[in-house]
Formats: structure tokens, sequence, C-alpha cells
């Protein structure tokens, strides 16, 4: 055969054999299945002695050892011990795990490499799941990509979210049966504490020192998420509704057990029941304490509900008592008249569904949220109005009636309504003007938005006194249940100011007493200062006598913040204008809270804020969970 003839042949058969190679290749899948514990392991299957499991869905991704993907980085770092467990390489298939993960022995208890897996998977499931609730992608609070997670990071009955150093901590400890207890190990800690940094990420004014709402509702809304992801297993709702009974196929439930009260004794207070005590230090007590909580329209008031990890629970309680009661009810109205009793399987599926679109609801509702100084009826008309754009008829689950009912139960009402629609936040001014801006740029531009909101600055009652910043410009895409997608633009900007006592009242601001006399007197001690102060002065020399002293006198001032959320429709027209006011009423409230709770100082450069650090509260909440267990706290 000619030569020129054997190479058409060699081509030709390379060819083919390059087509069937990508023919038969399959394409990468973009999710994946992990086999997680479904609470924690003090909680049993139905066979007696394992661990109940559960298999949940997270994004697909090439990971290495550690395991690292590009959102998440275990780091198997114990400080305590200054010990390196090693970088651990998970399966990469629901298939390859181990045997005794998929059972439950409680032999993963020990495992290191297990506890890497539980640690990813729920942080990437908690990610996913914020992700599709807001209809993009969500950063971290800080500028790198990764977040760090440390399984074993200390020796401790405890766990935070630590944004400087970009990560998440779970302590280990030796429980009162002589064996170790693992943070890392429990569904609901792992997802509280992802809240935590999402959260952050989402709205970062939210750790400020504000009300005591705000302080409140990192953890409780931290909380209700990881409750919320707890209950959307099904393998954990018929758990907890039958007990240790083996599920028959095709069995069912009286209805009388289905009830309201019945669900909560049986679901919410027997999931309280299986959360180890053990564990307390480091998730605290919502679960078990929200239960006992009874609704009382006054309960906010009392002095004891001032705490954060306190109120918090008063906030998880609320949104808890909403879902069972909706679930309640969709099971009643899922019969047919005279039904007595109810398909297990089917209990669990609208359990689990209902949850899964609660806490849909919930994430949501952070674009809805004013980005400084939140107060629950704040919360509460954010997550109602973020739930009716995509949902508008909840004729079906009637979730934002519950909501709205339990909330009032513990005195929360949504501060404003429209027309018939109570709850849900008043539309934007009538009159905004688009002529100048550019729809398109407002969609990913900040200084566009800010362009809209000096165009727009008395409609939106903007304070030119004040310094102004965009935060954040977020395109969304929402995906009702029905298939119906929302387009947005969520942006948030934030004002800050500070203000001599004299500026505080020619505002109509008041700030304690004693806080403006302290004040005083710092800066008369400032001013005295030694010649070497002068000196160091005059080294620095910046400007006139005038502006310097200008800002001797800005340093006898009081912060204030402010700010407010832009929700743009696809075609660049605003919606919703959510805002606190940087000179609004509601700050003389916060000035009195924070000077009589510590966080606001009168220093001798002028006011200020102690910073929120999540781990001194979390710190507290252990305190707490250990003292006053026993006082029905």
């Amino acid at each position: 055969m000619p030569a020129k003839k054997k190479k058409k042949v060699a081509v030709k058969k390379v060819n083919a054999v390059a087509t069937a190679a990508l023919a038969s290749k399959e394409p990468r899948p973009a999710m994946r299945r992990m086999t997680v514990i479904a609470q924690d392991p003090s909680v049993s299957s139905l066979t007696r002695g394992k661990i109940l499991m559960s298999t949940i869905t997270v994004p697909a991704e090439e990971t290495i050892a550690g395991p690292i993907g590009y959102r998440v980085q275990v780091v198997d770092w114990d400080s305590t011990a200054q010990q390196y467990y090693g970088a651990h390489q998970l399966p990469d298939s629901l298939k390859k795990e181990p045997k005794a993960w998929k059972d439950g022995l409680p032999k993963i208890v020990d495992d290191y490499r297990f506890h890497a897996q539980n640690v990813y998977a729920l942080v990437m499931k908690t990610l996913a799941r914020f992700e599709f609730a807001l209809g993009r992608r969500v950063g971290w609070s800080f500028k790198t990509h990764q977040l760090k997670v440390a399984p074993h990071g200390m020796v401790d009955a405890n766990a935070f979210y630590a944004p400087q150093e970009e990560g998440l901590v779970f302590g280990y400890f030796t429980g009162n049966s002589g064996k170790p207890v693992y943070a890392c190990l429990s569904h609901d800690v792992v997802v509280h504490e992802t809240t935590h940094a999402l959260l952050d990420a989402l709205r970062e004014r939210f750790l400020d020192p504000s009300s005591a709402d705000q302080a409140a509702f990192h953890e409780g809304f931290s909380d209700v998420i990881a409750l919320l992801s707890v209950f959307s297993q099904g393998e954990l709702i018929e758990r907890l509704l039958c007990g240790y009974q083996k599920v028959k196929p095709g069995a069912s439930i009286s209805k009388d057990e289905l009830t309201g009260e019945k669900l909560r004794e049986s679901a919410l207070f027997g999931l309280a029941a299986q959360m180890g005590k053990e564990m307390q230090g480091a998730r605290g007590e919502a679960l078990r304490q929200s239960t006992l909580i009874v609704p009382d329209p006054d309960i906010l008031d009392d002095p004891q509900y001032l705490e954060p990890h306190r109120r918090g629970e008063v906030f998880v309680a609320a949104v808890m008592n909403g879902f069972i009661s909706a679930w309640a009810e969709r099971i009643r109205n899922s019969g047919v008249p005279g039904q007595t009793h109810f398909p297990v399987a089917h209990v669990t599926e609208l359990g689990a569904e209902l949850a899964d679109t609660l806490a849909t609801m919930w994430i949501r509702a952070i674009d809805y949220m004013p980005p400084v100084h939140l107060e629950f009826p704040d919360a509460l008309c954010a997550a109602l109005t973020a739930d009716s754009e995509v949902r508008p008829d909840d004729t079906r689950l009637k979730l934002r009636q519950h909501i709205l009912e339990s909330f009032k139960a513990y005195g929360i009402s949504p501060v404003r309504w429209t027309g018939g629609r109570k709850g849900i936040w008043d539309p934007a001014p009538d009159g905004l003007s688009n002529e100048r801006v550019r729809a398109d740029s407002m969609r990913s531009d900040k200084d566009e938005v800010f362009r809209f909101l000096w165009e727009n600055r008395d409609a939106l009652k903007l304070r030119l006194d004040a310094y102004t910043e965009v935060l954040t410009v977020l395109p969304c895409l929402r995906v009702g249940p029905d298939g119906f997608t929302l387009r947005e633009t969520v942006a948030q900007y934030y004002q800050v100011a500070r203000l001599t006592g004299d500026e505080l009242a020619a505002k109509g601001i008041s700030a304690p007493a004693e806080y403006l006399d302290d004040l005083k007197k710092n800066h008369k001690s400032r001013s005295a200062a030694p010649a070497a102060g002068a000196a160091l002065d005059a080294d620095h020399d910046h400007g006139s006598a005038a502006e310097k002293a200008a800002r001797e006198e800005d340093d006898a001032t009081t912060p204030l913040y402010g700010g407010g959320a832009l929700i743009f429709d696809e075609f660049g027209k605003l919606k919703y204008h959510i805002h606190n006011d940087v000179f609004g009423a509601r700050q003389s409230e916060r000035l009195h809270y924070l000077w009589i709770t510590g966080q606001l100082e009168a220093g001798k450069d002028g006011g200020r804020l102690r910073a929120t650090r999540l781990s001194a509260i979390h710190r507290l909440r252990a305190i707490d969970a250990q003292q006053f267990t026993d006082r029905g706290w």
C-alpha cells in the first residue's frame, strides 16, 4: 500500500478513536451526593447502636487532599495540641464511601477522615442553599475565595466563626462518658457557624453594636437556618415521629398525632431531647429553650431577654412555631374529609418540603433587610416581602400567614404594610428619576447606583451632611416553585456621621447624660495633654490652626450610622427602598441601649463602639447553658 494511502487510513483511525472517545465521555455532573450525620452521634438510627445518617446533595467539584475545593479549605490543625492531623482525601463518589460511613457505625466518631467529609459537605450544602435562594454567587466577608475550616481546632466545648482568621473553628472535648465529643459532627452546629459566615458576607454591618435585636438576630437567624436544615431531612423527621419503631412501607399515623401541639411535642421537643446535652456549650439552648417559651406579646420587654442569645431564642421560637402550625394545617388540607390516618412517608415529605421552603424564605429576606440597625419587625417584613415577590400565591402553604401570626404572639409585628398586604414593605416613592442613569450599569456599578441616589436624594431622604458609600451592587435571578423567575438588582449603602452633643440635640437625638459628661471630661483631659503631645502635633502639621481646632472639636463627637437597601427590577426601576435614617428617631434608643450594655464608650478620642466578636457571644451562651438549665432558662 502506498505510503500516502497508509497515512490517510491511519488518520481516519485516529479520528474515529477520538470521536468514539468524545461520544462515550459522560459530562461531569453538576451535583454529587455525600453521607453526613443527620443530627449528631447521640441520635441513633432504627437499628440500635448505629448513628442516624443522611445523604445530602452538594455542588460537585474537583477537590484535592484536605479536602480543598474552590470555596472551602479544610485545615485539620489542632491549636491546643499544636498538631496537624494531615490532609484528608475524600472518596470521589457515594459508591466509594466506606460502608461504615453509610451504615453509621460508631467507629466513625473516631474517623478524622469522615469528620473532614462531614464539615466539608455541610458547609458546601449550606453555601449552595444560600446561592440558590439568593439567585447569585455569594462570597465570603474577606478577600480570599476559600473559607478555612478547622474540624479539631481546639480543646473546648465551643465552635465559632472567626472572620479575622477567615474561617470556622470547631472544638472537641471529653464528655461525661469519658469519650471525646466533636462539635464538627453536629449537623446544626456546622450549619449554624456557616450561616454566621454567610450572613456576615451579605450584611457586614450586622456585627456592629446596635440594638438588642440586631445582636440577637445573628444568633437567632443562624439557629433557624440550622434547625430548618435538620428538619429538611426526611430520615430525621420519620425518626422523630415514629421513635424506634421500624416503619413498614405504607405505614400511617393517626391525625390525632398530627395536630400543632402534638407535632410540637414529637418533632420540636423530640429533636431538642435528642440533641446531645454534652454539646450544649457549642450549640447553646436555642431549640431546647425556644420550645419552652410560652407566647407572650410582652416577652421582649423582660430584662432577661436583653441578652443576645436569650433574645435570639424568642426569634427561633417565633419561626419554629410558625413552621409547626403551617405543617399541621398542610397535613390536614392534604387529606379528604373524614380521613383519620395519613401515610408516614407523606407527612415526612410535607414537613421536609415546608422546612426547605421556609429556609429559602428567610435567606431571601436578607436582601430585603436594611444594612444597619436591624430590628425583629424589619426582619419579619423582609421575609414576608421577599417571599411574596417569588411566591405571590401562598394559598397552598399559607406560610406567610402562619409566620405573621406566630411572630405576633411574641409581640413582634411588621413595621409597615401596603393596603391589605400586611407585613409587606412600602413600595419606593413616586416621582423617582432614571433619566440620567444607565440601567445596565446599575446592575453592577457602585458609582452608577450612587448617581441614582444623588439624583433622587430628596425623594429618598438621603442625608447630605453624612458620609455615604455604596457597599454592594448584585444582580439576582430567583426561581420560584412554579418555575417563575424574578430578576432583580440588590444594592446597599450606608451613611456615617459624627456629631457633637449640641449637634445631636439639634437633630432631636438624645444621648445618655452620663455619657455626654464623660465625653466632655475626657475631651478636656486630652486637650490639656503635656507639651510632648503638642510637639507630636507640630511634627505632623497638615493644616492651618483653624483646621487643627476643627479636628480637636471632632474628637468630642458620637458616631451615628444609617443606610438602606435598594431593590431594582429588571428594567432598573426602584421597587423598594428599605432604610434606617442616620439621624432618625431610632438613634436615641440605640445610644441609650449601647451605653447601658457597655458597648458605647466615651474615650479621649471621642465616642466609640466596641466591636462584637461572635466567639465572645458563643462563650456567654455556653456559660448560660451550663448555669441556668435548672432554672428553666
